[in-house]
């Protein structure tokens, strides 16, 4: 998950604003700004807005990288996500399973002292004959 952060700061690292920038390139440092703070879905929202106005503009590249780039994280947390509620899920039944072993160990162990018993008493009876 570090790398993937790493990756998204490199690719957001270098965006020139300022008080006398383009309004285009002030609208993509909100959306470098709001990546970078890990407001995910919204940086995705500036990405598309500055998308639907300036496609054709010299940063448009750029910012379809960083969109994906952050879309990316997005996914990637949601699934990570998932995954940790599907593994409790699993350890849980696991627990509950070992112990359902457990308890059938244990009754095998009694019936094997059961039929143990039984073979004695079988004995017994033979040797009374």
């Amino acid at each position: 998950m570090k790398g993937a952060w790493l990756a998204v700061a490199a690719l957001l690292a270098g965006c020139a604003t300022g008080p006398f920038a383009s309004p285009s390139a002030q609208m993509l440092a909100r959306a470098d700004r709001l990546a970078a703070d890990g407001e995910y879905r919204s940086a995705i929202t500036a990405y598309d807005a500055y998308l639907a106005e300036y496609a054709e503009s010299a940063n448009a590249p750029r910012a379809r990288a960083r969109r994906d780039a952050v879309a990316s994280v997005l996914t990637n947390r949601e699934e990570l996500g998932r995954l940790q509620v599907e593994l409790a899920r699993l350890r849980e039944e696991l627990t509950k399973r070992e112990s359902d072993l457990a308890r059938v160990r244990q009754e095998a162990e009694r019936l094997r002292a059961d039929l143990e018993r039984l073979k004695q008493i079988d004995l017994q009876l033979e040797r009374r004959k």
